[in-house]
């Protein structure tokens, strides 16, 4: 389950998504999310949806990759799923004792289900296609002008970008604490919650204190490079944008504005 977690990691490619300025595509995948949540019927999530497909056409992604970042939010989904399909009023569908389906049930967790696998394969596409280092590039570049209140842009971006960096690297490390405490006979799978619960101390703690020593290292590590924040600081690779970019976004725009059209019509 741990190797399924994909957020972070960068998935290489030449792609024209890949290709797009880092600074435009946050834009467009805080546009995306606008659309998903200002859609209140099917054919305006379709339409989000729609776009979604084709951005992940044209990136290149694998799909076996596009699927193993769904897989850490089925315990999501199916908690939303049951929420919603057997709590909410409504023209019944199917009743059995006390357990009562109705057809508002079933219609409101089929769009709850879409909106949060969209949500998700959106969110990832970002990240698939653009790598840390530029991403951190890109937050401090879209954050510049909030530097003029006295606000720490450049330590915000990389502290973001450092959390983001380091979340693989947290997996693997406490995949690597649980394979050595089942080969000493540690028992994490069986009992009940509360035993559970208790076998994860000998996970924790190693992991807690591998996490504060990697944390360690990596600040000695920049203080030896003389590390002084965003202060007199150059970029090897400087950020352009083209007529790829501004076209994109527009199409992002496009989108979001059927999506308003239809609940308009259809609200």
């Amino acid at each position: 389950m741990l190797k399924d977690i994909t957020i972070g990691q960068y998935f290489p490619g030449k792609s024209v998504v890949h290709r797009l300025d880092p600074r435009f595509k946050i834009i467009i995948t805080a546009v995306f999310i606008v659309a998903l949540f200002c859609a209140d019927n099917f054919l305006g999530l379709a339409v989000s949806c729609v776009f979604l497909t084709v951005s992940f056409l044209i990136s290149e992604i694998p799909l076996r990759l596009m699927m193993k970042s769904l897989k850490p939010i089925v315990p999501i989904i199916l908690f939303t799923t049951v929420l919603n399909l057997f709590f909410l009023d409504g023209v019944t569908f199917f009743k059995l004792g006390f357990i009562k389906i109705t057809y508002e049930g079933l219609e409101t967790s089929a769009f709850m289900i879409i909106r949060i696998i969209a949500l998700i394969m959106g969110s990832s596409l970002l990240t698939y296609t653009t790598s840390p280092i530029t991403l951190t590039d890109a937050i401090e570049r879209l954050l510049a002008p909030l530097s003029k209140i006295k606000l720490p842009v450049h330590e915000l971006a990389m502290m973001m970008t450092i959390a983001l960096r380091f979340i693989p690297t947290l997996i693997e490390e406490t995949d690597k604490i649980m394979s050595a405490q089942k080969a000493r006979g540690a028992d994490m799978e069986s009992g009940g919650l509360l035993q559970r619960a208790k076998a994860l101390t000998p996970i924790l703690i190693p992991l807690f204190v591998s996490a504060f020593r990697r944390a360690e290292e990596l600040a000695l590590a920049m203080e030896c490079r003389c590390y002084h924040g965003g202060e007199g600081r150059t970029r090897l690779k400087q950020l352009k944008s083209g007529a790829a970019d501004y076209f994109a976004l527009g199409i992002s725009f496009i989108f979001l504005d059927m999506v308003i059209f239809l609940n308009i019509i259809f609200g």
